[in-house]
């Protein structure tokens, strides 16, 4: 009986401990975003971490940087018109995010035929593949 209550007192111990809280995000100034561009995410994969974005200017071909890969059909605000990395505001989500726009100017086509090939490579847009970061070509 005293080998249960040695093993039952820490876990009780434990579990009074242990709280569950929301993560509070800090608050998104939507009137700064929504004045920027709007981008509509067309193609998204959870394999891969490109994706392809519709904006005013063409199709953009995006890699999500640290972090999860918007869902389909999530609407984007930020600057599309620049290469490398942008701060976005994921207004489907309700969260900012990072990305790293590779192009902008994309025909539907060429976007969708980048994105496949990118992911398709095993190598996100200039990571080594295992065999390369191997030694074995």
């Amino acid at each position: 009986m005293k080998r249960i209550w040695l093993l039952l007192l820490p876990l009780a111990m434990l579990m009074v401990s242990c709280s569950k809280d929301d993560v509070q995000r800090p608050p998104i100034n939507e009137g700064e975003w929504l004045n920027k561009e709007r981008g509509y995410v067309l193609a998204s994969s959870f394999q891969c971490d490109v994706f392809v974005a519709e904006t005013q200017r063409g199709y953009a071909l995006m890699r999500n940087w640290g972090g999860f890969s918007p869902v389909r059909g999530a609407v984007l605000y930020g600057e599309f018109s620049r290469f490398g990395v942008q701060t976005f505001y994921n207004r489907s989500e309700g969260y900012l995010m990072n990305a790293d726009i590779r192009e902008y100017t994309f025909s539907y086509f060429q976007a969708m035929d980048m994105m496949n090939w990118y992911c398709d490579q095993g190598n996100s847009l200039g990571k080594a593949s295992d065999s390369t970061a191997a030694g074995t070509n």
